[in-house]
């Protein structure tokens, strides 16, 4: 199951993504599947056909794990607006 992540990279607009597994403290990258804006649009850098895109983690600021359909409806967040 793939699990979908933001990668907030130095000076540049995040990037959403699928990755088969987390990033252990060992390694040295991200290798992240179908890159994409948080609204889901395309990226104008990314050329046409890329699915995989390696982001070096000297260059990521912080990654964020966004929750699944199946835990947002299990954990409603009321205080969200």
């Amino acid at each position: 199951m793939a699990i979908t992540i933001l990668i907030h990279v130095i000076n540049q607009e995040p990037v959403k993504g699928e990755v088969d597994e987390l990033p252990k403290p060992t390694d040295t990258s991200i290798i992240c599947k179908n890159p994409r804006e948080r609204n889901d649009k395309e990226f104008a850098w990314v050329d046409e056909g890329v699915t995989t895109v390696i982001f070096p983690w000297w260059r990521i600021n912080y990654v964020q794990v966004l929750p699944s359909a199946e835990e947002e409806q299990e954990f409603p967040m009321l205080f969200r607006g």
